[in-house]
């Protein structure tokens, strides 16, 4: 037996054409096709030497081998050795994909860091009922957490002492008269200026005579808007005109916090507030007040009117749990709407207020809920005897109640500013 490096172990007999061919034949379909499990020793499926034993991995198929012509040497024919077939050509590489540079590590900075410490702010502990009894009398040692209501009111104050990008004019609107407007911006004048600490003016912008005025604490001068517009030249000048130069116009509302602006109160019956004398105004606050509240009059089609229901940041409908003074402002609300006004729901809130001890449950459910679809939220305020009198308010005589019912409206304004 002798050994062939093409066929393998073979005997020394002649092959005929017809069996080279075959053998050929054999060999090329092997090759083009994936190969069975081989079994040792047998030349069918052991690799030839020079072939490539499986196909690579992707891409088209290999090229069919070429085999040569059996020859005849020495009275022999044999198979000349197989020409091994060119390695398919690799794919030329793709070039990578151009890599987005990473996005730089950002570390802390110091603002950051302190914007952090204040968000993780726990609310201290508790200084309300039964809790704040135990701290006390514990000397401290023993800190119970805040309650609801007191956890509430914390957070109430901490949404009127929000920042704002800007001065905000809120106009109290209700065209009933005896719908609580006056008695609504001196409270929140008194909430506003005592939580954010001043910065807060309440203007009467009744185009005659209002009664802001009068319900306010009184000052040493009787200057009113009519005053103010006589005068306003020398606030053109911004770089000359000071804050403390509108001491001669408005009112000091002492420990509230405040500042009112009357009305005009002279006895004649001549002279109304238009639309111009609103804007040049307004303006003028606008540049040393960070909060403006604008008590309006009963007649919603005065220029002045008009004008600051254009110009609010936020319209608030005031309203006592009656029938006439809840439909006078469902009434306005349907004529600002059919005006055109924009976005009234999402600028409009309403506040309710009882008129006294007793009142209909019935009625103050309806006009909760029809306000309710109407403004983005409704605020009920109880009744207080201390308003009842309509002479100066006296804040610090408030109720508990009245407070704590002004201080969750005043905050739903500041969240809707």
């Amino acid at each position: 037996m002798s050994q062939d490096p093409v066929l393998g172990d073979t005997s020394d007999r002649l092959f005929t054409a017809e069996d080279l061919e075959k053998f050929a034949r054999q060999q090329l379909e092997e090759s083009t096709r994936q190969a069975p499990p081989k079994v040792q020793g047998d030349p069918l499926t052991d690799p030839i030497p020079g072939f490539p034993t499986s196909p690579p991995p992707s891409g088209p198929p290999p090229a069919q081998q070429s085999w040569p012509q059996a020859v005849r040497t020495d009275d022999t024919i044999r198979v000349p050795p197989a020409i091994p077939a060119a390695p398919p050509s690799a794919p030329p590489h793709a070039p990578p994909p151009s890599a987005s540079p990473e996005e730089p590590r950002r570390f802390m900075t110091a603002t950051d860091f302190l914007d952090r410490r204040d968000g993780e702010k726990e609310l201290g502990p508790a200084s309300w009922g039964w809790r704040g009894r135990v701290r006390r009398w514990s000397g401290g040692v023993i800190k119970p957490r805040m309650g609801p209501k007191e956890q509430a009111h914390e957070e109430a104050r901490h949404a009127i002492q929000r920042d704002f990008d800007g001065p905000r004019t809120i106009a109290f609107i209700n065209p009933k008269g005896g719908a609580a407007k006056t008695t609504g911006v001196l409270a929140a004048g008194y909430t506003f200026g005592t939580v954010r600490g001043g910065g807060v003016v309440a203007w009467d912008n009744n185009e005659t005579r209002g009664t802001l005025g009068i319900r306010g604490t009184r000052s040493s001068h009787r200057n009113t808007t009519r005053e103010l517009l006589e005068d306003l030249g020398r606030f053109k000048d911004v770089y000359q005109s000071r804050i403390g130069d509108l001491g001669a116009f408005v009112r000091s509302q002492g420990d509230a916090h405040f500042d009112v602006l009357a009305s005009d109160e002279r006895p004649d019956v001549t002279g109304m507030i238009r639309a111009e004398d609103f804007k040049e105004v307004h303006q003028l606050l606008e540049r040393f007040y960070r909060v403006i509240l604008v008590d309006t009059g009963n007649n919603m089609r005065a220029e002045n009117w008009l004008a600051a229901a254009e110009a609010a940041d936020l319209l608030v409908v005031t309203s006592t749990i009656r029938e006439d003074t809840g439909y006078s402002g469902l009434w306005m609300l349907d004529a600002l709407q059919e005006s055109g006004y924009a976005d009234l729901k999402r600028k409009t809130i309403s506040v309710i207020s009882d008129p006294s001890a007793q009142v209909d449950a019935k009625l103050a459910h309806d006009l909760e809920q029809v306000y309710e679809q109407r403004t983005r939220a409704v605020y009920r305020v109880p009744y207080d005897p201390v308003l009842v009198s309509g002479s100066v308010v006296p804040y610090a005589q408030l109720s508990e109640a009245t407070r704590e019912s002004w201080l969750r409206a005043c905050a739903g304004m500041a969240e809707a500013l």
